[in-house]
Parts: structure tokens; sequence; C-alpha cells
């Protein structure tokens, strides 16, 4: 089996990937996440996961499968990255409050062997409740949301920001590595899962997915 590298230092995105039975490197791989003028946050995702993967690539011998990936979170059209202080935390958290964003993550896997990159893109839609004032302010000073793309983790277990019963699409991209996409182009490059990967998956978090079998089949992203 080809080796499975990953290009993030990223402790969630090392317990997802770890689910589908793989052994893997893990060679983090860190580029400038500010956008391009003008570009939409879809290219945006795709493109820093594409520049980690080539990062991550550099100097790797034999034949590898690189895995980059980047996240981050979309309120009417912007993108919203980790925030550079608890101030900037508290303000974005402040306009998440009660509505619906999308995140998106980009999943590039890079074929050593060719210097082929394949990138897929994943799509959820987040409704945020309708946290305090106070909630908010005991969140930032935990420092949690500052490595956070729109300044939460979906599965903080004090916080919880997201109204889990009305979420209904990937809950493994919010966290960072969307596994079915993955899944779904492993499989095109002859690597499948060792395990049951959507059961575990479901086990981890917990949540019951209803979406992974149209990700699979390539009818939802």
């Amino acid at each position: 089996m080809r080796t499975l590298i990953l290009a993030s230092a990223s402790p969630r995105r090392q317990q997802l990937l770890a689910l589908g039975g793989w052994s893997f490197e893990v060679r983090p791989a860190y580029a400038d996440e500010t956008p391009l003028p003008g570009e939409a946050p879809e290219a945006f995702v795709r493109r820093l996961s594409e520049t980690k993967a080539r990062i991550a690539a550099q100097g790797v011998n034999g034949h590898a499968l690189v895995i980059g990936s980047d996240t981050t979170v979309v309120l009417d059209g912007e993108v919203m990255n980790k925030p550079a202080n608890a101030a900037e935390a508290t303000a974005m958290l402040q306009r998440l409050r009660g509505r619906t964003h999308e995140v998106l993550t980009a999943i590039t896997v890079l074929d050593t062997a060719t210097g082929a990159a394949y990138t897929d893109l994943a799509r959820s839609r987040v409704p945020m409740r309708d946290y305090s004032a106070d909630e908010v302010a005991a969140y930032v000073a935990t420092g949690d949301p500052l490595d956070k793309a729109g300044a939460y983790a979906i599965q903080h277990p004090g916080f919880q920001p997201v109204a889990r019963e009305a979420f209904v699409d990937c809950f493994a991209n919010v966290m960072g590595l969307p596994l079915c996409h993955l899944l779904r182009r492993l499989r095109t490059l002859g690597v499948d899962a060792l395990t049951d990967l959507p059961a575990e998956c479901q086990r981890f978090i917990p949540y019951d997915c209803s979406v992974y079998p149209r990700i699979l089949d390539g009818h939802a992203d």
C-alpha cells in the first residue's frame, strides 16, 4: 500500500484520518492563509489545500499520497479565517450567533509518483444557536477559538455553538477533514479504508449522518 502523508499538524485531522485504519505520516505544511484580492472562498480553500500538499510532498522518497486540507468559514460571502486575538474571536462569534453560515473544506490528494493533484470540495451549512455574550466570553477565555476558522470548534464540549438538531450536513467537514469526501477520492486512486469509515466517523463524533451515502456516490459535496 502506498504511504499516506497528512500535511497538517491539526490533532483533529489526525484523529479523524486514523478512523480509516490507515497508517500515515504527519508532515505539517504551513502556508500564507491570506485570500488573494477578489478570490472566491471556494478558490481560496482549493488553492491552500493544494499548496499545503505540494509543500509536504517536497523531499518525499517513494510512492506516496499526500493529503492537504484547508477549512474556512463563510458568512455573507466573506471568508472568516482564524482570529488574530481574543477581540477578533469575540467579534466573529457575535456575528455568527443565531445565523447559518457555510463551512468549506478543500482536500487535495497529491500522488508523488506522477505529481498529479486531485482536489475535492466539501460544503456544510451550519446553523448556530443563540448563545449568550457570557458564553462567548467564557469560551474565548479558554483560548480554544484562536486556532479555529470562524473562532469555534463544533465539537467543543463546553461551548457547543451549533444548533445540533438543525444540522444535517457533514460534521467531520466542520471539524476540518470530511472523511467520506476523502475516501471517495482515495478509492479512485486504488486505496480503500481498512474500517467501515462512515460508521467509525459517526461513532467518534457522535453523530447520526444522513448524507454519507450521497457523498460516497458522488451526489453531494
